[in-house]
């Protein structure tokens, strides 16, 4: 355990660059091999866009890092936060921490930008994509990895989570929602069962579903936990789903950068003409 709590404590910022870079070669490869839907399109133009929201993200978290090394640094010199009040040994102190900024970093959040008008502004962008994917992952405007970020340092504040714990909360976190976008088809027994404890491919398609309630739900990234207490788990057949958002199902506004990047910031303007989703 000591290993660990010592390797995210000096993480290296190239490492942390591989974990993003590695997640995404291997569920390619992987959803190209056993792929859930298989329509065809064009995978390089759609990534292409998805892996530029990637690095705006990677650029926004990196440039704000410091803020979450004093967060950490905080609560550690400190006593700050849950953590910090109450002893714990290091393997609890991993489990319990991971849950809870899982809770207030991610769930909370996700849920938030789903019912705050001007944080959906932002946070629509990820649901324009008619095509989930592994690269749409980190498909989130610049404004959503802000908002994103400060939710994590709150959660961070509150969790009284240290430096390494923080770290390894974050790998885990860009790992599983990675997985849970892939569009990979796993055996239903084994979905099931990871289900039970993580957000699984089966459970989080259902929430880039195109029309509402279906994409209210399942909000969770690392624990499925969150969703089945709080009343927000859903369960749909997977192969009836299309994926969007309906009230953005212009392929323009789904894959235009200068749409993507200046949505939020347009309030009035007729929507572009409808078009029928790609049957998937």
């Amino acid at each position: 355990m000591e290993t660990i709590v010592d390797y995210f404590t000096t993480m290296p910022t190239p490492h942390r660059s591989l974990v993003i870079v590695g997640g995404l070669a291997i569920f390619l490869l992987i959803e190209n091999w056993v792929p859930f839907f298989t329509t065809r399109y064009a995978k390089w133009k759609h990534a292409g866009v998805n892996v530029f929201f990637t690095i705006t993200t990677i650029l926004v978290n990196l440039g704000m890092a410091f803020v979450l090394v004093w967060a950490g640094s905080l609560v550690s010199d400190h006593g700050v936060g849950l953590l910090q009040w109450i002893s714990l040994p290091l393997w609890a102190q991993l489990v319990v921490g991971l849950l809870l900024l899982d809770l207030i970093g991610a769930y909370a959040a996700h849920y938030t930008e789903h019912h705050v008008r001007w944080m959906w502004q932002f946070h629509l962008i990820h649901h324009t994509d008619q095509h989930v994917d592994v690269t749409s992952a980190n498909r989130h405007h610049p404004g959503e990895s802000v908002i994103r970020f400060l939710f994590t340092t709150i959660a961070v504040l509150i969790v009284g989570a240290p430096v390494w714990l923080i770290l390894a909360y974050q790998s885990l976190s860009v790992v599983l929602s990675q997985f849970n976008h892939s569009n990979i088809r796993l055996p239903l027994w084994l979905d099931d069962a990871l289900k039970l404890v993580i957000c699984t491919p089966h459970m989080h398609r259902v929430h880039h579903h195109y029309r509402q309630p279906y994409s209210d739900s399942n909000y969770g990234n690392i624990f499925s936990l969150w969703d089945r207490l709080f009343g927000t788990y859903v369960v749909a057949d997977n192969s009836k789903l299309v994926y969007g958002l309906d009230t953005h199902m212009n392929s323009r506004e789904a894959s235009h950068m200068g749409e993507l990047l200046l949505h939020p910031f347009r309030r009035y303007r007729d929507p572009l003409p409808y078009q029928e989703p790609e049957k998937l």
